[in-house]
């Protein structure tokens, strides 16, 4: 059974800095053969795509609202997915998901207020 759980979140002031984690465990494949991703879903709004790895080469695609700001990567030996997040604002409060081969975890809140 496959097992994602997410940390890292928390409140910060806007401006600020944290990173997301995702462990996966259950896998049927190696890590690396999974591409990733991390989605956020706000309070009273759908839930959208932030970022996402690819399998393989480890290519990364970026949503335009957090182009610039965050970076998401993988350690292919921990099976742990990250996003790090700087410059936060507070649109980017939410709960952020991580996602894997039609997998979700619990979700880490991120709270961005002064």
């Amino acid at each position: 059974q496959v097992q994602l759980v997410e940390s890292g979140g928390g409140l910060v002031q806007p401006g600020e800095s944290l990173r997301l984690s995702c462990v996966a465990s259950g896998l049927y494949l190696d890590f690396h053969l999974y591409g990733a991703s991390w989605y956020r879903q706000a309070p009273g709004k759908e839930r959208d795509l932030v970022a996402s790895i690819s399998s393989y080469s480890g290519d990364a695609n970026y949503a335009e609202f957090v182009k610039g700001r965050f970076t998401i990567s993988r350690d292919i030996v921990k099976n742990t997915v990250y996003l790090q997040m700087n410059r936060l604002k507070p649109e980017d409060t939410a709960v952020y998901y991580c996602h894997i081969s039609g997998n979700w975890g619990q979700g880490t809140r991120v709270t961005v207020s002064s």
